[in-house]
């Protein structure tokens, strides 16, 4: 495989020049245009179609996700150009974004690896075979992130989560079971189901709805919720 044509964009003119001389030394590098913007790194995809781009996540105009917005834009415009981003943290939610619509040819590196030439070019020669690379500090970031937001209520069915959002609105058990054309029998089968998957102790039935509506609201994002169940 010949050499890989980078183009590189990062706004801080030191370390973009630093990046280009060590990729520029590497065996495996052809060549590197590099850039300063969103704009420019555009234009330079347009212009240069090289195999591959490494670019920060943040980049004049907006210093915000310039990097993922335009690895982004490259499906449409570049389907098998590679991107390699950036990131001088380990952003769980850049790092969705940037596989949002596949992982394919994606890679997200914190700004700690770019010491390691060899290590930077392996990630550009990988996303340039259309594989992906996710920096290991990430993947952590990755998993917290789903702990974080996948709690108990994750655990129920479609149906289950339907029956608890109406227990929150404060509808009775026939009252549920007629909105679902069920029997009360039924409903009472899913709010056991329910109180188990939640792990909600055995005791008195309503303090065991308020934990379950309680827990459904914190994981709806309900402002000022405790998603610790409610003992009695």
């Amino acid at each position: 495989m010949a050499g890989l044509r980078v183009v590189l964009a990062e706004d801080n003119a030191l370390l973009r020049r630093g990046l280009a001389a060590l990729l520029t030394e590497h065996d495996d590098v052809a060549s590197v245009v590099e850039t300063g913007d969103l704009d420019e790194l555009l234009a330079a995809v347009a212009r240069e179609r090289p195999d591959a781009v490494l670019t920060d996540i943040r980049m004049p105009p907006t210093h915000t996700d310039e990097g993922i917005r335009a690895a982004a834009t490259f499906r449409a415009t570049a389907p098998g150009l590679g991107v390699v981003v950036l990131s001088q943290h380990a952003d769980a939610d850049g790092a969705l974004s940037l596989v949002a619509g596949g992982s394919r040819g994606r890679g997200y590196l914190l700004k700690e690896r770019v010491s390691d030439v060899d290590q930077l070019v392996a990630a550009l020669s990988a996303v340039r075979r259309g594989e992906s690379v996710i920096d290991p500090h990430v993947v952590d970031a990755l998993m917290q992130h789903r702990m974080r937001f996948e709690g108990p209520v994750a655990r129920l069915t479609a149906r289950e989560r339907e029956v608890l959002g109406l227990i929150a609105t404060g509808a009775s058990n026939s009252a549920i079971a007629a909105r679902l054309h069920v029997t009360s029998r039924a409903v009472e089968k899913h709010i056991n189901s329910i109180f188990s998957k939640l792990d909600l102790p055995e005791g008195e039935a309503l303090h065991r709805r308020v934990s379950a509506v309680l827990l459904y609201l914190a994981e709806s994002g309900a402002a000022g919720m405790d998603p610790r169940p409610v003992r009695r």
